[in-house]
């Protein structure tokens, strides 16, 4: 488990206050509220079902809260939608990836989308090809990459526009064991260079054990916040695994194996 010392709290990067969202007669989050400050690596960590994707979708700006409030860097995301969207980074669980594009093409989309000069795009894309190791796929079309490598790309492209919030939501699926520790070794990494803050949802709890926070959602209701230490007192000394598992039990629903 970590035991890095968090950063100076400054300004809250992600602040959601209260939030609130149904589907007809089905509550999917009640009353959620969550904070992350500059450099934090947050493990949102739920079984299925637990609300960790209607979240993703209400801080990502894809639907709106029924009620209750999202700010990112200070801008509110119902009222000041492209100042606060400006600062975040996202890695969905789907890919959204062009897969006839070459990487590079794929990258440079994004960056025309973020109003990046042509020569910064450049520059930005190269040094993340680089740092992760894809300096000889640039010029390859994405649907000829592994699955691992896709994330890869997903990652660079996400941090390109130098967003303070970077969201990955259950951003592993589908990878094997090698490819799986590369990217979450590759967000820590991020976070630890001060530069960006990350919330990971998840329901695999070995993916967070380094965490500075977790936070156990379960219908749509936080049974949990603190560190991983922490949540492994509240149960007693267990792993972290096993006092996931636990709270959500007690709460009338387990994660799936």
């Amino acid at each position: 488990m970590s035991t890095r010392p968090l950063p100076v709290r400054t300004e809250a990067v992600l602040q959601a206050r209260d939030v609130r969202k149904s589907y007809g007669p089905r509550v999917a989050l009640q009353s959620v509220s969550l904070e992350l400050q500059a450099g934090e690596m947050v493990a949102l960590l739920g079984p299925n079902g637990a609300g960790k994707s209607t979240l993703v979708q209400l801080l990502s700006g894809l639907f709106v809260p029924d009620q209750g409030s999202i700010h990112i860097l200070g801008h509110d995301l119902r009222t000041q939608a492209p100042r606060a969207l400006a600062g975040l980074g996202v890695v969905f669980q789907q890919s959204a990836l062009d897969a006839d594009l070459s990487v590079q093409a794929n990258l440079l989309f994004h960056t025309d989308l973020h109003g990046i000069a042509r020569s910064v795009a450049l520059q930005r894309i190269a040094q993340g090809l680089q740092q992760h190791g894809l300096d000889a796929e640039r010029n390859t079309p994405v649907r000829s990459l592994s699955g691992g490598n896709r994330r890869k790309v997903e990652l660079v492209r996400a941090l390109l526009h130098h967003p303070a919030f970077l969201l990955m939501d259950e951003a592993t699926v589908g990878l094997d064991p090698s490819s799986r520790k590369a990217l979450v070794d590759s967000v820590y990494a991020c976070t630890r260079s001060g530069a960006v803050a990350a919330l990971w949802a998840t329901h695999l709890v070995d993916e967070v054990e380094q965490a500075d926070r977790v936070i156990v959602l379960n219908k749509g209701v936080i049974l949990f916040e603190g560190t991983p230490a922490a949540l492994s007192a509240t149960c007693g000394g267990l792993s972290m695994e096993r006092a996931f598992l636990q709270l959500c039990a007690q709460a009338g629903s387990a994660p799936a194996a």
